[in-house]
């Protein structure tokens, strides 16, 4: 009989806005921190881990492989081969499917998995002609031509260039891509206003009911020790008038999209422990889920940029014969009320699924009660490289709390990506 491929456990830091507590942490930290945190939840033995991967999207060229600098921070032995995925808000599902095929080749028995980004730490640098200035600044010998060379210099040389959000392919960033597509398919301001109050409020709910203090490890930081043990972006007691005042955030006249119905700017870290069965066993460990199946998905980007988890659902739904009505937990990534509407709008849409999935008929409808029960990136928070372990980790955790079976994870992604992903509670 194929061994299992199983999650043992995950854990995360407290995701925090952007510029807040982790203004001054950098990002390996984060995920430093966070593989650290699973080390000590599990009692795994890091000398027993195969294989570290983990995901990032803000990349700095000090620390280009994350995973390396966060694994040997957190006590992984310098013989365990590390290595860091991108794949934009996917890139920890990305990480998470590496380990997964590592496991299922047999290049390795255990594996650490996530990913952690940092919106503090984005980095800024100058335009290409001052690139090119400073570079050939470094040959440089003489005096005479250093004194040339920092007299050529005129004030619009060190203006920043500050990184673009919009879509390389496109031009449009994320947010006006979703203002046009909730028109297209009649998703209201009122309906996103409504969906993010109810993030907010389900993710305060799992806090007081102790469901989120079983996946985030508390975190002190230089140089107070400021003890961090919740997230900080969740609102809850949000009024539909006061979201209903707020002024669009993309499509300044006719937009719906606002600051309010969109996900924040995030620094967090994640990780999880995938192994065999056999090696849960043989450790001694109980694992939490198992890995049925997943899938990534690519559509258009004129028109589908952040449909992934329509496609990518549909998909993996048929790979493994089930249907929605077999899925007890629902966990989809919310980049945006909007986005989150629309795919489950898709999803039960018989045109939609017709003429884009190749279905007769529709997949079906998510019965809401069922989705994101504790939160979602609305109110939790999105670091971008990390997003996709939490997602795991929050529905093998539902699983066991509202004694599921089924549980079906999924997020889109820049670049029209998208990913879904099947776990069943893990049963001996």
């Amino acid at each position: 009989m194929k061994d299992k491929i199983v999650l043992i456990d995950g854990c995360r830091t407290p995701f925090l806005k952007s510029e807040t507590d982790y203004l001054n942490t950098m990002t390996y930290e984060l995920a430093q921190l966070a593989i650290k945190g699973l080390l000590s939840k599990t009692g795994m033995d890091p000398n027993l881990v195969d294989s570290v991967v983990m995901g990032c999207v803000i990349s700095t060229l000090k620390t280009s492989n994350l995973a390396r600098e966060a694994a040997l921070g957190a006590g992984i032995p310098y013989s365990t081969p590390c290595h860091t995925v991108s794949q934009a808000c996917i890139s920890a599902n990305r990480a998470i499917a590496t380990a997964i095929s590592e496991i299922a080749t047999g290049q390795s028995n255990i594996v650490i998995a996530g990913g952690a980004d940092s919106a503090s730490e984005t980095p800024i640098g100058y335009k290409k002609h001052m690139r090119t200035k400073l570079m050939k600044g470094k040959k440089l010998k003489s005096t005479s031509d250093m004194i040339r060379f920092v007299l050529s210099f005129r004030p619009k040389d060190f203006l920043p260039e500050i990184p673009d959000i919009s879509e390389f392919s496109t031009k449009k960033t994320m947010g006006e891509d979703c203002d046009i597509m909730v028109a297209k398919h009649n998703i209201s301001r009122k309906d996103q206003d409504l969906f993010a109050i109810r993030s907010h409020d389900n993710a305060e709910k799992a806090w007081e009911d102790g469901f989120h203090q079983n996946e985030v490890v508390q975190v002190q930081l230089d140089p107070k020790f400021k003890i961090i043990s919740k997230d900080n972006g969740i609102r809850s007691g949000s009024k539909l008038q006061k979201l209903a005042k707020l002024k669009p955030a993309f499509d300044k006249k006719h937009g719906t999209l606002t600051a309010a119905n969109s996900s924040f700017l995030t620094d967090g870290g994640a990780a999880c422990l995938l192994m065999t069965e056999s090696m849960a066993k043989k450790l001694n460990l109980k694992p939490k889920a198992e890995i049925i199946d997943y899938c990534f998905t690519g559509q258009r980007l004129e028109d589908e940029l952040l449909l992934g988890p329509a496609f990518a659902m549909s998909k993996v739904l048929e790979k493994t014969g089930l249907s929605l009505k077999e899925i007890d937990v629902f966990e989809i990534h919310e980049a945006f009320a909007g986005q989150v509407l629309t795919n489950v709008h898709c999803l039960n849409d018989e045109k939609f699924c017709k003429e884009r999935l190749n279905k007769d008929k529709a997949v079906g409808e998510i019965d809401m009660n069922k989705l994101n029960c504790w939160g979602g990136s609305l109110s939790l928070g999105h670091p971008f490289g990390a997003t996709g372990a939490r997602l795991l980790t929050t529905s093998a955790n539902r699983l066991i709390e509202e004694g599921g079976k089924y549980a079906l994870l999924s997020a889109c992604a820049a670049g029209a990506h998208g990913h879904a992903m099947i776990i069943k509670k893990y049963e001996a």
